[in-house]
């Protein structure tokens, strides 16, 4: 088996399993979970009764490029949505399965082993950015988010002598877990970055459509590029997905956009991949790119959630302002997650992800250099795992769970003293 296997952590869920074994939770209090980001808002459902209408189309294999339509509804939406001055449906749009496959192909198929090979992402992280640059024969260079840099990676900690040896930058706005989103100065920096030091900026918007202020939409890296004139996009690729947008996360249908140069080589990575999208799932996509309103109602349903729950946490737990996305990063009593995760589940049946398990702490990489840079400019965080002393919690229930769950939480708290 390749050997680069055994470099894998084990998932944060298995992690999650694993503290939680031997714990018997109250039998009167029904299970919430606020650990996975998987939407538990209603399908929209014109897409699903699209899936149906085609479901005949099951019997045909798809293109791996596409279907015509489906990438001229997402090069309108993309366009409409972040000003751009267009986007070749041809040559600058690809569908995909969701942006977890498409992140951990894209890494398979554009990292370059026979020189340095560094893959910088956000730390804490979503694990795929990780696990895809490790079987790629990689290095992962980890950009502490702390409070101290608002929950964003100080790309100025960086040095110049680093920067040359990354291939890829992974961004993730409104981040995972932080919800923190990068701003459309920050993007521009970035892109200057990359066209002095040669490597690619690939930026996961896919929690794009979920924001709190509906007057201020997150901004994304294809809009930093067409507000400097940049319309082929050189560089850059973004990763969006109708999973958080639509509530269709089993759907895994999403796309990539940006670089033609880019997009070339990784359709003729996909088309001996395997891994086109089925007919009716593309036809059941169309549907959901054509139409906004359902993620007004969607955006709306969050804001009461969030509203509600930082009204009932506010005064127990210390947390950044959320921005966008699903999520909730607060600092845990005692700075413990670990430990803070086990008693709340038994004693309260509430389930929330340990924010240690999405971060990594300081050490070397295999070539023996610093593998982090921390908010204020440390090379190695002085050995501290960013995401430690924090719990995420993602808000994905219906609105009387997530509160019911979030009181439950203040109860544990208080409880405690």
């Amino acid at each position: 088996m390749n050997p680069d296997l055994d470099a894998l952590k084990p998932y944060p869920f298995e992690k999650l399993a694993a503290l939680k074994a031997g714990v018997t939770p109250p039998e009167g209090l029904a299970h919430v979970p606020l650990t996975i980001g998987e939407p538990q808002h209603a399908p929209y459902p014109a897409a699903l009764a699209t899936l149906v209408e085609h479901q005949a189309e099951f019997a045909r294999y798809p293109a791996t490029a596409g279907l015509p339509e489906l990438r001229e509804a997402i090069g309108v939406w993309a366009t409409r949505r972040f000003g751009l001055a267009g986007l070749d449906p041809e040559r600058q749009v690809l569908p995909v399965n969701g942006t977890r496959e498409a992140i951990f192909a894209f890494v398979q198929a554009a990292l370059d082993r026979t020189r340095p090979a560094r893959v910088a992402m956000p730390n804490p992280f979503y694990q795929i950015y990780e696990g895809a640059t490790l079987l790629a024969g990689g290095e992962p260079l980890y950009l502490d988010c702390t409070a101290e840099s608002c929950f964003r990676p100080d790309f100025d900690a960086v040095p110049a002598a680093t920067w040359q040896e990354v291939q890829i930058l992974f961004l993730c706005s409104p981040g995972n877990p932080t919800g923190a989103v990068t701003p459309l100065d920050e993007f521009q920096k970035l892109i200057a970055l990359a066209d002095e030091h040669d490597f690619i900026i690939a930026s996961d918007e896919c929690y794009s459509e979920l924001y709190l202020d509906e007057a201020a939409p997150p901004p994304g890296l294809l809009q930093a590029c067409a507000a400097l004139g940049r319309h082929d996009y050189r560089r850059c690729l973004v990763f969006h997905s109708l999973s958080k947008r639509s509530n269709l996360p089993g759907l895994r249908s999403g796309f990539v956009a940006g670089s033609a140069e880019l997009i070339a080589p990784f359709k003729r990575y996909r088309t001996y991949h395997g891994c086109a999208m089925a007919l009716p799932v593309q036809r059941a996509s169309i549907t959901a790119w054509n139409d906004e309103a359902h993620v007004r109602a969607n955006r709306d349903a969050y804001r009461e959630k969030f509203a509600a729950v930082t009204e009932i946490l506010a005064p127990v737990m210390d947390f950044p302002a959320p921005e966008a996305s699903f999520y909730l990063w607060p600092a845990v009593p005692g700075g413990d997650d670990e430990a803070f995760t086990r008693a709340l589940y038994a004693e309260e049946h509430v389930s929330v992800l340990p924010g240690s398990y999405m971060g990594r702490p300081a050490a070397d990489d295999r070539m023996g250099r610093p593998a982090t840079v921390d908010g204020m400019g440390r090379p190695g965080a002085n050995g501290t795992n960013p995401g430690s002393g924090r719990v995420r919690l993602a808000l994905v229930a219906e609105v009387d769970a997530t509160v019911e769950a979030a009181r439950r939480i203040r109860r544990f708290i208080e409880r405690r003293g």
